[in-house]
């Protein structure tokens, strides 16, 4: 043992904890120099998971060797960003690193990728060992492509659901109706949730509303909601909140809702992977965890949506209510149109500008994401026993119309931080391009992917300013030369990625009148 390397109370060596600033995108990962003796003594291997301990506390981590010093030396261990936090020690604090147990559900995973059905117990164990980042990256792949390759039947879908609602907190409000809203995705600009939480909460109702980021969107709502204020609440902020306020927007993943989830998507995410089972299982178990007793849940369809068809949508409807049963929760799934955008922005701080043009009742708001929120609103007051059906749209009017819903907001992102956002002057990406239609005609399509493929690759989510402006609608006629959307970006790079893409496919399709597309959606 050299005279660097110590010893803790268990005859364990320790090394001394060195902070390594890398985001590993939500990965522990953790350093050792190759010439460490403890390297050495314990047969590390590079990509192993190893145990690192200090204070009693203890994570788990994915191992990288390193042969720099300005990394780390022989005489100390790295942390990446996410794990250092999770530790919770100082830089230079002694720490002990061994070999982790191999997770138990190991056998349970490598049936599911033969393409096994399994049980409640497998997948109990599965998501533990995931919950507690005993998994590898390659072993959480393995377990998302598996489920997505051989589709989950119902069964296995209310199992790894339960088993993902036991994984982390579950709240309890104490109250006897919580409502929650939520959309599957897929539709560029759907911020119909900054809307809802303050039409809903301000009639009296309790709307704990916890969202993930963006998996494969260019914003999701957690990120739209972070222009305007906070959205990474501790535990007993966020309740406080909720019960000061009767609802919040914030995200999920510091509330320990179905921690699980949050490790999933992490991989889910740049393999664009969104599978029906684990769709549901990710939704409900946020939602059941949150407290929620009743939920409306919106599945748009079209041609370029997540779901493309009707009867897609009632297979999708059937096993959301088939769970959702199981778990006692009261679920209203509405089917809405998916053809287009909702509102014109697509991209963090576009989007927060039309939430609050439409909250201040503004002439230019978007018509589309304001029918849709007070629709959507609508639904979830009449979970009141006091509302009769039908009444709840003219309820979410009222409270919009006489400015209570933007008086609910501003308090709301008071108490979350407020961000100091101007959506009359909004931060937007200071490179600007402009995509022209090539001829005149009617828009006939606008295709969801493609546009928030140009707004993701123009940096958005990321870069909150970047995205998409979308100048033009269905059905609307449209000159030569005339301005289908504006793309915004703060880097050239980006803009140059987005400009390719547009210029390659803008997503915007011209045609006559008669090649409109219609859907027949719920509202």
């Amino acid at each position: 043992m050299s005279p660097e390397t110590e010893q803790d109370a268990s005859g364990r060596a320790t090394l001394a904890l060195r902070r390594v600033a890398i985001d590993t995108y939500g990965e522990n990962v953790a350093y050792l120099h190759r010439d460490c003796e403890v390297y050495r003594a314990e047969g590390f291997q590079a990509l192993a998971k190893v145990e690192v301990r200090a204070n009693g506390r203890a994570i788990l981590a994915t191992l990288n060797v390193v042969d720099d010093p300005a990394i780390v030396q022989n005489c100390e261990l790295g942390l990446s960003e996410d794990a250092f936090e999770q530790l919770g020690v100082a830089d230079g604090h002694p720490v002990s690193v061994a070999q982790a147990e191999p997770p138990e559900s190991i056998p349970a995973l490598f049936r599911k990728v033969g393409g096994e059905r399994l049980g409640r117990e497998d997948f109990a164990a599965i998501v533990r060992d995931i919950a507690q980042r005993r998994y590898s990256k390659i072993e959480l792949t393995a377990f998302v492509v598996a489920c997505n390759r051989g589709e989950l039947d119902r069964e296995e879908v209310y199992f790894l659901t339960e088993a993902m609602v036991q994984s982390g907190r579950r709240l309890d409000w104490h109250e006897p109706l919580v409502v929650d809203k939520h959309c599957i995705g897929g539709i560029p600009g759907n911020r119909t949730s900054m809307l809802v939480v303050p039409i809903v909460s301000a009639y009296g109702l309790v709307f704990p509303k916890t969202s993930s980021r963006a998996i494969t969107s260019p914003a999701g709502t957690a990120d739209t909601m972070a222009v305007l204020a906070n959205v990474e609440l501790p535990f007993e902020q966020l309740t406080g909140i909720v019960r000061e306020h009767r609802g919040c927007l914030a995200w999920g993943g510091t509330a320990d809702l179905s921690p699980a989830d949050d490790v999933l998507i992490a991989v889910e995410r740049p393999l664009s992977i969104d599978s029906p089972g684990q769709m549901v299982a990710s939704i409900l178990s946020k939602k059941i965890a949150a407290g929620a007793t009743h939920l409306v849940l919106d599945i748009p369809i079209g041609p370029t949506a997540k779901v493309r068809s009707m009867p897609e949508a009632q297979r999708l409807r059937r096993l959301f209510e088939y769970v959702a049963q199981r778990m006692n929760l009261s679920l209203d799934v509405v089917i809405t149109d998916g053809r287009q955008p909702i509102g014109r922005g697509v991209g963090p701080v576009l989007e927060a500008r039309d939430v609050m043009q439409v909250l201040e009742n503004d002439p230019q708001a978007c018509d589309d994401l304001r029918q849709k929120s007070l629709r959507l609103a609508g639904r979830l007051i009449e979970c009141s026993p006091d509302v009769r059906g039908g009444d709840g749209y003219g309820i979410a009017r009222d409270i919009l119309e006489s400015g209570r819903a933007l008086t609910q907001m501003r308090a709301i992102v008071q108490a979350q931080g407020a961000r100091g956002f101007d959506h009359h002057h909004p931060p937007l990406g200071a490179l600007v391009q402009e995509v022209r239609a090539p001829v005149a005609g009617v828009v006939t399509g606008i295709d969801n992917l493609q546009i928030a493929q140009v707004a993701r690759l123009a940096g958005a989510p990321k870069v909150p300013g970047a995205g998409v402006d979308l100048q033009v609608r269905l059905g609307e006629t449209v000159a030569a030369g005339g301005v289908l959307y504006r793309v915004h970006a703060n880097y050239p790079a980006d803009m140059a990625f987005a400009r390719q893409a547009s210029e390659r496919l803008s997503g915007i399709t011209l045609g006559t009148s008669a090649q409109v597309p219609h859907v027949f959606v719920e509202f």
